[in-house]
């Protein structure tokens, strides 16, 4: 066979491999000098997207057995994804208010208003009113989970209120996953949680915080933007209040070294961590995917343009 009539091969070959892998979701890197293609990454898939648009709605009736739950359902006629969120296998994935105080507390509606790009759209807001006895928390959780061993890519703009600047002590949680056995402090779990908070310190200063821990009382590690380390790659990233920000939440499941966990504001990394995103090798269990929770009263937020990836998107 001459060299011209193997290039020949070659380049059919290249191409058919091309039309392969491009109905595959693959992407090709071609070698220099050399006609053969590596296979270098998947692209990433769109698993949900939501902006609260037409057709999407807090379902007034409440489910029996389950009086605390508020169900957003209806197709998003913008991205053509329907609630509740089923993503990994979930089910009854709906809003949780929990210890309330007579219903009276907690508040959630889809509301028009001008969002991050200037522009008319509608958004979840989330309204704590007073503080009834004990804590109470809003919460989107996506639940029953069954393959909770997979990574994910999640992202959505936030506004919160700045109700807890300049005071003393003050934390709010934004976002957390629990894997299987996630118990409380001195009940012997062998599970894990990720969560997400913004703190203010003995000063009044705010600053975002991450971490994943054992229970609430025993942290494995920790990254907060008042103290940047190397091992946190993050950065001194002002906390917002009062207008929108992009959060994202990245992680790479595994039980081993690794893993890898990453938080962003605004495209700044606040916190990162390499290792382990789970105990024991259990999966995710549930994930508390936006959250009014906090001792600061009172307290709001909007949440508008949801994406979840199975992995990270270019």
């Amino acid at each position: 066979m001459s060299y011209t009539q193997s290039m020949k091969k070659y380049s059919i070959a290249l191409l058919l491999s091309c039309i392969v892998f491009a109905k595959s979701n693959i992407a090709i890197l071609p070698m220099e000098g050399i006609n053969i293609p590596i296979i270098y990454q998947t692209k990433a898939k769109l698993l949900f997207a939501s902006g609260f648009e037409d057709g999407v709605y807090i379902d007034e009736i409440l489910v029996p057995d389950n009086e605390d739950y508020d169900y957003i359902r209806g197709k998003d006629n913008t991205t053509g994804f329907s609630w509740p969120i089923n993503i990994l296998g979930a089910s009854q994935s709906a809003l949780h208010r929990v210890s309330e105080g007579q219903n009276k507390a907690l508040y959630s509606e889809i509301v028009p208003l001008l969002g991050h790009d200037h522009t008319s759209t509608h958004a979840l807001y989330n309204h704590e009113n007073s503080r009834p006895a004990g804590d109470t928390q809003l919460t989107y959780e996506i639940l029953n989970i069954t393959e909770g061993k997979k990574d994910l890519y999640i992202r959505y703009w936030m506004k919160i209120d700045a109700n807890m600047l300049g005071e003393i002590d003050k934390w709010r949680a934004l976002f957390e996953y629990k894997t299987k056995d996630y118990k409380d402090p001195g009940a012997g779990g062998t599970g894990y949680r990720l969560i997400a908070f913004i703190y203010t310190d003995t000063e009044g200063k705010p600053s975002w915080h991450l971490q994943g821990d054992k229970d609430s009382s025993h942290p494995i590690w920790e990254c907060d933007t008042l103290t940047p380390t190397k091992a946190c790659n993050n950065h001194n990233v002002p906390v917002v209040f009062n207008e929108w920000f992009l959060t994202e939440y990245y992680w790479h499941w595994s039980n081993g070294n690794d893993g890898y966990m990453v938080w962003k504001i605004n495209g700044k990394i606040v916190g990162e961590h390499h290792g382990a995103t789970t105990r024991h090798n259990n999966p995710i269990d549930f994930i508390l995917f936006t959250q009014l929770y906090g001792n600061s009263t009172p307290k709001y937020q909007w949440i508008d343009d949801i994406e979840i990836w199975d992995s990270m998107p270019n």
